[in-house]
């Protein structure tokens, strides 16, 4: 058992958990809980060690999830003491269990659609906890994939599968240029529409019951000219108070909501 913070492989986890260069460099990053890794596993990520506080892990409502890792042998399931977990753990009230997996390659041409897409595309996301916030969307309303656009921030940052509560894993991803994404939607035949402020159109009024694609902005600079220009129709959300936007994971739920109300979902 690994009882001392001063340990490498401890110090190595704290790097990962906090810079996307060690991750990059290393070709790993983490996930922690129980329910996440099931669902890493699900998604086919390949997991190189667990680190488990058993003492912690024997609260956990998937208990299963060691027992579903293939080819895992028992020497890369390291325990540690509760202290030792408390400093790499990411999040509050976890459940005993921190694994490192290898990223997977996320282009366009890995996306699989459905006969009738549903497709949400964020232009150079900041804030990993908006990015697992949408994933988590995504998530829910089974929407076809997220596409990010020139991202600002890392995809496996661990508030991204903090906020996701996994969604990251189960949904599909792309990463991607503004134009590549253009292109793609033209080539499936998919509608895009822009949220902006100026629309004229508000969002209950569009159509989005054939294949669709809502192009989300940031919050403090909206969406470039680029989307504006290409996007096929311009949207908004409609403000009654002082405030002239929502959160950009808020608006991009209403918006994907209010798409599976109209497909009848």
């Amino acid at each position: 058992m690994i009882t001392s913070l001063q340990n490498p492989a401890i110090k190595n986890i704290v790097k990962l958990s906090t810079k996307s260069k060690s991750r990059a460099e290393q070709q790993l990053f983490i996930v922690e809980g129980a329910r996440e890794l099931s669902l890493a596993l699900g998604g086919s990520y390949e997991i190189e060690e667990v680190y488990l506080c058993r003492e912690l892990f024997n609260q956990t409502r998937y208990p299963r999830v060691l027992d579903s890792i293939p080819n895992f042998s028992s020497h890369r399931i390291i325990d540690i003491s509760r202290e030792v977990f408390h400093k790499i753990a990411y999040r509050e009230n976890s459940d005993g269990i921190v694994a490192l997996a290898k990223p997977k390659a996320r282009g366009l041409k890995d996306i699989g659609l459905s006969t009738n897409p549903f497709v949400i595309i964020l232009e150079s996301v900041e804030k990993p906890g908006n990015l697992g916030a949408v994933l988590r969307t995504a998530d829910a309303a089974a929407a076809d994939a997220v596409i990010v656009c020139d991202p600002r921030t890392d995809l496996y940052n661990p508030n991204v599968v903090r906020s996701s509560v996994g969604g990251l894993f189960s949904v599909q991803v792309a990463l991607c240029s503004s134009v590549e994404a253009s292109e793609w939607l033209q080539e499936h035949h998919i509608v895009s529409f822009a949220a902006e402020l100026e629309a004229a159109e508000e969002y209950q009024n569009a159509d989005f019951t054939g294949p669709s694609a809502i192009v989300m902005g940031t919050e403090a600079e909206g969406l470039t000219d680029f989307w504006l220009a290409n996007a096929k129709k311009r949207i908004k959300i409609p403000m009654r108070g002082k405030i002239d936007s929502l959160n950009v994971s808020v608006s991009t739920a209403v918006l994907t909501f209010e798409a599976m109300r109209q497909r009848g979902f």
